[in-house]
């Protein structure tokens, strides 16, 4: 029987940076079976995560069939840590609540400024997750900036659909 795994559950393990995708710069690593089982779901999970001394970042454990789930690891966390695809890695990942959602301070203003923080908070914390882990991965300050823009389209949308399913009724 599949459950959501408990927040705050930590695991440590080691493992080998993979390439996930030929000739892309994509890499990822497998959680061993043993900590998938005791995460008690074959879905994605949400958690933060540490790359050998790497500042946290958050990331979800992405399903790859068979019960097993993979992590990717971002270039920009490959190069803090001066690994690359063979390297051996000390993996350290805390499962986090996805009903807690820590919005960025520019994405609340925007969403403020639009009038749409309430249809934002609205929306599941799984998409929450998801648009705020976009926006925090973003490079450069204009993708950020896009990626807020989208935030706020999104909330919107979701605000209109809403008031609209409310005055037809």
């Amino acid at each position: 029987m599949q459950h959501a795994p408990a927040a705050g559950q930590q695991f440590l393990f080691d493992a080998v940076l993979e390439n996930w995708a030929e000739g892309m710069d994509y890499c990822a690593i497998a959680v061993p079976a043993d900590i998938t089982e005791a995460l008690g779901t074959k879905g994605p999970v949400l958690v933060l995560a540490r790359v050998n001394d790497s500042k946290p970042f958050q990331v979800s454990l992405f399903p790859v069939g068979g019960g097993r789930h993979h992590v990717r690891i971002k270039a920009s966390v490959r190069q803090e840590t001066h690994t690359r695809t063979g390297d051996p890695i000390r993996m350290q990942i805390t499962v986090l609540d996805r009903s807690r959602v820590a919005i960025p301070d520019d994405l609340a203003q925007a969403l403020r400024a639009q009038g749409v923080a309430e249809a934002f908070r609205s929306l599941p914390p799984g998409k929450q997750n998801y648009i705020v882990r976009r926006i925090d991965e973003a490079a450069r300050p204009r993708t950020r900036e896009r990626r807020v823009e989208e935030a706020v389209e999104t909330a919107r949308q979701r605000r209109e659909k809403r008031g609209g399913g409310m005055l037809a009724a």
